[in-house]
């Protein structure tokens, strides 16, 4: 049997901590470039962070444009319209300011720049062959970490599913956490994307491809949205908890990054593409149901990640304490208040089946680890409604 060979892929910087934003102008330094595009969306336009990003650029004596169109959702055409605004300006560095969309649209940018053609021919696994345009991308929410992955989503509107695009190439060459940054965050929005952080994390820990590395991470990160998901809901301007959850999605990240995901994030990407639903509610609602099926084929591992949320467990059998992990995720989404199945959030049943039938071909589908049929898929729907 040949022995499977595993990689670990991150940015090359990874600024962590209060103030580390500040530093944009000096990476951009080292990268050698003169003229970057941010790009972001209206909401954080309004907000005036590209705005703070912009003026550390330009005291670094660099040339900065906003371009903020990236829909919630990214879809090609913003990676279209991004490429165009890129090269009509003569830009040389992306500079990506949010959440998981702009970072997101920012990488696609950066595929059709440097490598041409369509966004469309690079869904799937590494179909990119270059990489000359560095991206920093600034975070500003605690729960995709799509600011240090290889993965880009990207919404193609003929279709209305969601291209997952794994490539190293589109790994940022820089990561800046800045808790400072997300003080902003609104307190469904701090819900939404910490719930994205633990599936991220408990996707990566229970993964087929997943190595005592990614294990280390994915149940510190676990841990940390336990301690401090509730705080930062509760009190956004609690420093504090901004920054342990800054640190619990990184962590996240660095597990699924390279562990991968399962059904819930092939079965959320098609809420997203089909409904235009935010990414992080779906996760939240659906990860108790994924869990629920995947329980029988590895309990030990739900048994540690009930420990990690901070379950007693002494006393019950194996089972018993790996469906603790059930109880505590559930209790976590109502404590934060998420939306409780998917029925409220406009989903019909006439469009399982449609959405199973591309879960399934999803790439995070692949490393689930417990195997579904179509009509086991359809129920895990079914149950979430």
């Amino acid at each position: 049997m040949k022995e499977q060979v595993y990689g670990f892929f991150m940015p090359t910087v990874n600024l962590m901590g209060v103030g580390s934003a500040k530093q944009v102008g000096d990476q951009m330094s080292l990268l050698e470039k003169k003229k970057a595009l941010i790009v972001t969306d209206a909401i954080l336009v309004k907000v005036g962070i590209p705005d703070i990003i912009k003026k550390y650029i330009e005291e670094a004596g660099f040339e900065v444009l906003i371009w903020d169109h990236t829909h919630p959702n990214p879809t090609d055409k913003n990676v279209i319209d991004g490429v165009e605004f890129f090269n009509q300006n003569k830009c040389d560095l992306i500079i990506s300011v949010g959440g998981g969309s702009p970072h997101d649209c920012a990488k696609g940018i950066r595929l059709v720049v440097d490598n041409g053609g369509s966004i469309h021919d690079f869904e799937g696994l590494n179909k990119a062959t270059k990489s000359k345009t560095p991206l920093i991308s600034i975070n500003t929410t605690a729960g995709t970490a799509s600011e240090i992955t290889k993965f880009c989503i990207i919404t193609d509107t003929n279709r209305h599913i969601k291209m997952a695009i794994v490539d190293w190439r589109c790994t940022p060459n820089v990561s800046i956490n800045d808790p400072e940054l997300m003080l902003a965050m609104p307190s469904r929005l701090t819900a939404a994307t910490g719930m994205d952080a633990l599936t991220h994390a408990v996707e990566a820990y229970v993964s087929t491809i997943a190595t005592p590395v990614t294990d280390s991470v994915a149940l510190n990160a676990v841990v940390l949205v336990s301690q401090w998901l509730r705080k930062a809901v509760a009190d956004g301007s609690d420093i504090e908890a901004r920054k342990q959850m800054t640190y619990a999605q990184l962590m996240a990240g660095m597990a699924f990054n390279n562990a991968s995901l399962g059904y819930v994030h092939a079965m959320a990407h098609q809420l997203g593409g089909f409904y235009d639903l935010p990414h992080g509610v779906c996760n939240a609602i659906l990860l108790p149901h994924v869990c629920k099926f995947n329980l029988s084929t590895c309990p030990e591992r739900f048994f540690d990640i009930a420990v990690a949320l901070g379950e007693d467990v002494v006393g019950l059998s194996p089972i018993q304490k790996a469906e603790k992990a059930l109880d505590a995720i559930k209790k976590l989404s109502i404590d934060v208040g998420i939306p409780s199945n998917l029925t409220e959030l406009g989903v019909k049943e006439e469009d399982l089946e449609i959405m199973a039938k591309n879960a399934m071909k999803d790439a995070c589908a692949a490393t689930n680890p417990r195997t579904a049929t179509l009509e086991e898929v359809i129920n895990i729907f079914k149950e979430a409604l």
